[in-house]
């Protein structure tokens, strides 16, 4: 039995899958989302991947990824291009292209773009049930990247963060 193969559409903003399927697209073909806090980011046009979350995430320098956290689930990133800070158990570390970090579930860890320019990093994540959690931290708080109060709910970790994503045209990659 052949596997089926995803509807495409197109859009102002880039290509969007519809359905379930296999597909193939080029990164920078594919629709974008940007915050003006939280960057932009790609899920591949879907991110309705059933076993794991796939994504790219460009933080211009300053720019966290996310509020600082703890997942149930392990996630891994690695910087494919510019520079970022890690910030994991309340520790800086700055991390170049080409490096990798895996976070088991229960760390507590963000992402802030660093350097001259953006900086891009292929995140990925296991699906399924998940918990997350949003501890108060003083070093993250210093990149706007703590929650205003310790909680489990995004909601209200991100309370503080004007509006949501908005789709766009990828910049990335140049």
């Amino acid at each position: 039995m052949a596997a089926t193969k995803a509807q495409i559409e197109p859009s102002e903003e880039g290509a969007i899958v519809a359905s379930p399927g296999w597909f193939v697209l080029n990164v920078g073909d594919v629709a974008w989302q940007r915050h003006e806090v939280g960057g932009e980011w790609t899920d591949f046009g879907n991110g309705d991947f059933e076993q794991y979350g796939i994504g790219i995430h460009v933080l211009q320098p300053g720019q966290p990824n996310g509020k600082y956290h703890s997942e149930t689930n392990q996630e891994d990133f690695l910087v494919l291009a510019g520079e970022c800070l890690l910030v994991v158990e309340d520790e800086e570390r700055r991390l170049k292209q080409w490096d990798f970090f895996h976070c088991a579930p229960g760390t507590h860890h963000i992402l802030v773009g660093a350097g001259d320019g953006p900086c891009a990093i292929l995140m990925v994540g296991a699906r399924g049930n998940n918990t997350l959690h949003y501890p108060l931290s003083e070093v993250a708080a210093r990149y706007g990247a703590s929650s205003p109060e310790e909680t489990n709910t995004p909601s209200e970790a991100y309370k503080d963060w004007p509006g949501g994503f908005h789709p766009v045209r990828a910049t990335w990659p140049v």
